[in-house]
């Protein structure tokens, strides 16, 4: 068997529903020297069989069945069968477009210097979406290159996991692991920890369903707090590692969730910083609520800004720029 050029990476758990468009969008790439890896974990549905009648179709799928172990370790056992030198994941409920392999490939061919590319999405079906999904996409299509994706990287996931071509070789040295919050966005945070560049290409070619039943709103790793609580893991290991002490900006829900998920890493606000007149001077857990001139006046400490709207991290960027600290060195921006 020769090596493929690019590996679908597609677990599947009960998506007999979905999965047939989903292998047809693979099967109609522009690219056509891949692989792809079905994993069945378990399903009680149709999938297996589905999945199996695309491989007597066409070799280039392949169908691993396992019983019920959960998403990590499907991707897990589908990415020991992966040969390729580029590993791209798919969901079993999400569609490519056309010429998606092809277009990441290209750019990975590009820029060695990456390890890995996302690319943007279009959320379907469009009638059901809420205020909160859209505005999510419209984020994600903000980020559109290395640079960006390291400032945003504690807002949120800042690539969709199923949009992700990685280099294999990197995928395996990292690999997925269950840390209690989402194995995508820890994934991505461990790249980026390590001195790893992960790229976007900045076109739509992932259409990604929403669905009452989609992870991110059933399983118990993917909700609110555990994102925050993968936050703090990854800014105390490495913005705030040299130091128990940091200012805080922003004390609104989003802030004090991260200053009590960082609290358990033992690392405490020295003052928090606000814009509002009527606050400064009070002390909110003993610690001195301060002014953004007397935070620039103040002795030099790593900033993190926990505020939940873009127009606010937007100003908290320009002010702390302007005064000369850099961003994801001095200072991030946190949600």
């Amino acid at each position: 068997m020769t090596t493929p050029a690019v590996s679908v990476l597609l677990p599947a758990f009960d998506a007999a529903a979905t999965l047939p468009a989903a292998l047809r969008s693979v099967r109609r790439q522009s690219e056509r020297d891949w692989e792809c890896i079905v994993v069945d974990d378990g399903s009680r549905d149709g999938t297996r069989t589905c999945a199996g009648e695309f491989a007597a179709a066409d070799r280039r799928f392949r169908v691993l069945a396992t019983g019920h172990r959960g998403l990590v370790a499907a991707l897990r056992t589908g990415l020991e069968a992966c040969r390729a030198p580029l590993v791209a994941r798919m969901d079993a409920d999400d569609l490519m477009r056309r010429d998606r392999l092809a277009v990441q490939q290209a750019a990975l061919a590009a820029s060695p210097a990456l390890v890995a590319v996302g690319a943007h999405v279009r959320l379907f079906p469009r009638r059901a979406l809420t205020d909160g999904l859209r505005a999510y996409e419209r984020w994600l299509a903000t980020i559109d290159s290395p640079h960006r994706v390291r400032e945003e990287a504690f807002v949120e996931c800042p690539v969709v996991h199923p949009t992700l071509m990685i280099r294999r070789p990197a995928l395996r040295a990292f690999g997925y692991r269950e840390a209690g919050w989402p194995e995508d966005y820890d994934l991505v945070l461990r790249l980026l920890a390590a001195g790893h560049e992960v790229g976007v290409v900045p076109r739509r070619l992932l259409l990604w369903r929403d669905r009452p039943d989609r992870s991110w709103r059933t399983r118990t790793h993917y909700r609110a707090a555990r994102f925050t609580a993968c936050k703090a893991a990854f800014l105390a290991g490495g913005l705030l590692a040299g130091s128990d002490r940091y200012v805080l900006w922003g004390y609104g829900p989003t802030g004090r969730a991260l200053a009590r998920a960082l609290r358990a890493h033992g690392k405490e606000p020295a003052c928090v910083v606000e814009v509002h007149r009527g606050r400064i001077g009070q002390r909110i857990r003993g610690v001195p609520v301060i002014s953004v001139a007397d935070l620039l006046g103040a002795p030099r400490r790593p900033v993190v800004a926990s505020v939940a709207d873009d127009a606010g991290r937007a100003q908290i960027r320009a002010a702390l720029r302007a005064a000369g600290l850099r961003e994801t060195v001095d200072f991030v921006c946190a949600a």
